[in-house]
């Protein structure tokens, strides 16, 4: 695998270029998405052709973001889309804001808890699930059975699983599940971009990931990569709590985002 960045060396990229001009950061959210279509079409041709059922499920960062794009582009096609969210939509950062409230003139948002799980079948019957929960962002466990969106066949489940960065429950520094029992989504694709992360790599990473697909957003490879320092990260990202290795929690720490 080509070079590695941290998740902090990566938002120190992206807010390089974001500085210089070059690129604003609903720019690079709108690449990223439509990365992420790209990717599956390529993945899955069969989804490319014709109508289709999608439920992208948004957390409450940029990441979250990135899936309002995601089922824009989707709804484009015609298809049938259903986003759920994870937090609070007054809460999210400017870029994902501006695409939720995007997608509002489109659909309706769902929210998304432990209890919806409960309330209703998740995901249901679709062709294709969008994790956009929190990518590289999670750094503790949360309380969502997110092993109940693995397909079960025997259910008349046939979607496909793609996640945006990583699949939630994977910490992006260690490639460690650190999303509980049942806390994990476990992927048939992830489209990382610009340079893939650690987690990609190591211990449960592989398995969790499916297929890795990396994606270019335009960023200059002559960015430097955050070595001075840690960066901040962006607008209405939280850093990892106190006693945190790497961007993930000490072993047995849970809690919610």
């Amino acid at each position: 695998m080509s070079e590695l960045l941290t998740a902090a060396q990566m938002r120190a990229v992206e807010r390089a270029a974001i500085e210089s001009g070059a690129v604003t950061g609903l720019e690079l959210m709108e690449r990223a998405s439509a990365g992420v279509v790209e990717a599956v079409f390529e993945e899955w041709p069969d989804l490319e052709a014709g109508a289709h059922r999608a439920v992208v499920l948004c957390g409450p960062g940029n990441n979250g973001g990135d899936g309002f794009v995601v089922a824009r582009l989707l709804k484009g096609r015609k298809w049938d889309v259903e986003v759920f969210l994870y937090g609070d939509p007054a809460k999210l950062p400017p870029d994902a804001m501006a695409n939720y409230e995007r997608w509002c003139e489109l659909g309706a948002v769902g929210t998304l808890t432990a209890e919806t799980f409960e309330e209703r079948p998740m995901p249901g019957l679709c062709d294709l699930v969008v994790d956009a929960l929190f990518g590289t962002g999670l750094s503790r466990a949360v309380e969502l059975p997110l092993t109940a969106l693995s397909c079960v066949p025997e259910l008349g489940q046939i979607h496909r699983t793609v996640a945006i960065d990583f699949p939630s429950g994977l910490c992006s520094a260690s490639g460690r599940r650190i999303g509980g029992p049942v806390g994990q989504v476990t992927a048939d694709l992830t489209v990382a971009f610009h340079r893939a992360k650690p987690g990609h790599a190591m211990a449960d990473g592989p398995a969790t990931c499916g297929r890795l697909v990396m994606k270019s957003i335009g960023l200059d490879r002559s960015v430097a990569h955050g070595s001075e320092g840690t960066p901040r990260p962006r607008a209405g990202e939280k850093p990892p709590p106190r006693g945190a290795v790497g961007g993930c929690p000490a072993k047995g720490r849970t809690g919610k985002l």
